[in-house]
């Protein structure tokens, strides 16, 4: 793990099994927790375990992995990624009770260091809901934070909506949960309402006047609906704040967390006024960010900051002879301090077995002789359609072979016949359950015709909430990524898939979307009814 600046340790102060000289961030992940409660975001076990595993290799401090009493499956991926996360502390989420508190635990306590996160609402709007008095909160406070500190000797505590929340009030009961023992004081900007002023001055009045509050780490937690939310985290470090809680891409509820590409790199490029720094390992941000967005089946946007597939493109025929004369006149950063290789090597039909294990390398993957067999087969499938095949393409192709999963739908092969006359009509065979079946439906185009045949097959209940297309590359002969997300019974589920052919493309997003969501039911347990758990029900 690399730190992305030098700096001399100053002061230190205990976090963890561990020091923090006053100079350095902490940076908080909460991707597969708070990111994961984006519509539609929800991921397959296996990939949080591989996201948090990216996570832990690029150098996050803490991986908030989950909510373990909201189902058996985010128990169970809790608990997993306790056990096999080599450096970074693990974190669970509980509400203000002893029941969510103690399923915390028993998620957390195989994990080499383990981090309990409770929180409760402390503003008007939120007190009113569990119809708590004042001291009545208080008293649930430290009782709760009192348990999980018995529990385990690292505690993070979150006022919700903090920023919204009375001064006095927010004062009293930040000093009683570090006197019942909470390492980490968060402070939240729950619905994204403050500003950079406001963020900064509240972290320092509450360093400043609450009893205690210079033995304990502050950190901020800020949600982008009006914007603001890399402004009012870094605000927040300037007013002394130490932890960062953040996402991949931004990824979150609404209009998203705090990005942490965005404050990393921050932090980094502009070092000379904000006198900081993290220890991640910026090359990695761009292979997770794809990773993320695959798993998700949010792609980032075009324009997105760091990351955005613009971030490094010059159009502009003034700006292209600038950096053609100096990179440095239109771009801040290199694109190599994120991962994002400078040379977009083409691969084509005859590139062999080594070089496209050196390119993905580039790209991030490691990936074993047997893998590569298979990858390299449908390389060269791939290339044989098309003339170039570019680093997109490759990401691409690899998104497909990521999940080892046995689905139980899988489409073998598809015909569709469309034009100006209609209707359109879809062949369609699909193996389910092992057993092949075939059928011929139509419908308005070619996609809504292999839906239908895709429905006569396997019927369901499910509602398409989703159907996005994206190019991987230009050219007429171009990859497309087609998303699909599906609804059904209060589960959520996307699918993602890639192929020259738009229509097989989205054939098999479906499918894959359809395996999601079968898979999210058996995961779906009586303990937590994951659809319906309720941050604000803290009985």
């Amino acid at each position: 793990m690399t730190n992305t600046t030098d700096t001399t340790p100053t002061e230190t102060a205990a976090v963890d099994d561990r020091t923090v000289d006053k100079d350095r961030v902490l940076i908080f992940d909460t991707t597969l927790r708070d990111g994961e409660q984006c519509p539609g975001a929800t991921m397959t076990h296996s990939e949080k375990l591989e996201i948090a595993e990216l996570l832990d290799e690029m150098g996050v401090d803490i991986i908030e992995a989950g909510f373990p009493i909201a189902s058996q499956g985010d128990f169970r991926a809790v608990a997993e990624i306790a056990e096999r996360t080599k450096d970074s502390v693990v974190c669970g989420l509980a509400r203000a009770n002893l029941t969510d508190i103690d399923r915390a635990w028993e998620a957390l306590r195989g994990a080499r260091r383990p981090r309990i996160h409770t929180f409760i609402g402390t503003s008007p709007s939120h007190r009113a809901i569990p119809n708590l008095t004042m001291d009545q909160m208080a008293e649930r406070i430290h009782e709760t934070v009192t348990h999980a500190r018995n529990l385990c000797d690292n505690v993070q505590w979150s006022p919700m909506d903090a920023t919204r929340t009375e001064w006095d009030y927010l004062k009293r009961v930040v000093e009683i949960a570090i006197r019942a023992g909470a390492n980490t004081i968060n402070i939240p900007d729950t619905v994204g309402y403050t500003a950079p002023e406001e963020s900064a001055s509240l972290i320092r009045r509450l360093i400043a006047e609450v009893p205690g509050a210079d033995e304990v780490i502050f950190a901020t937690h800020c949600h982008d609906d009006l914007g603001m939310a890399t402004a009012n985290s870094l605000a927040a470090v300037a007013g002394g704040a130490r932890q960062i809680e953040c996402t991949i891409n931004g990824l979150g509820e609404r209009a998203g967390n705090t990005a942490l590409e965005e404050v990393v790199m921050a932090l980094k490029v502009r070092h000379d006024i904000m006198p900081w720094h993290t220890r991640i390992d910026t090359t990695r941000i761009m292979n997770i960010s794809r990773r993320v967005a695959a798993a998700s089946g949010f792609q980032v946007q075009f324009n997105k900051a760091i990351v955005g597939k613009n971030a490094f493109l010059h159009e502009s025929g003034i700006h292209q002879d600038g950096v053609l004369k100096n990179v440095e006149t239109f771009e801040i950063m290199r694109p190599e301090d994120i991962g994002l290789s400078v040379s977009n090597l083409v691969m084509g039909k005859h590139s062999g077995r080594a070089a496209l294990r050196s390119r993905l390398r580039d790209l991030g993957y490691e990936v074993g002789d047997n893998q590569l067999q298979d990858v390299f087969v449908r390389f060269k499938a791939l290339a044989d359609r098309k003339k170039e095949v570019y680093d997109e393409d490759l990401v691409a192709l690899m998104r497909a072979d990521e999940d080892p999963r046995n689905d139980r739908l899988a489409v073998k092969s598809l015909r569709v016949v469309c034009g100006t006359e209609g209707p359109q009509t879809a062949d369609l065979t699909m193996v389910i359950d092992g057993a092949e079946t075939s059928t011929t439906q139509t419908g308005d185009g070619p996609v809504d015709a292999t839906f239908n045949a895709v429905k006569t097959l396997f019927p369901h209940n499910a509602r398409l909430q989703l159907y996005q297309v994206e190019a991987v590359t230009h050219g007429t002969d171009a990859q497309a990524t087609v998303s699909v997300r599906l609804e059904a019974d209060g589960l959520i589920a996307t699918g993602q898939s890639a192929d020259t052919d738009t229509v097989v493309a989205s054939a098999r997003a479906y499918v894959n979307a359809l395996n999601n969501l079968l898979e999210r039911r058996t995961r779906s347990a009586p303990n937590g009814d994951e659809p319906g758990i309720s941050y604000m029900d803290v009985s």
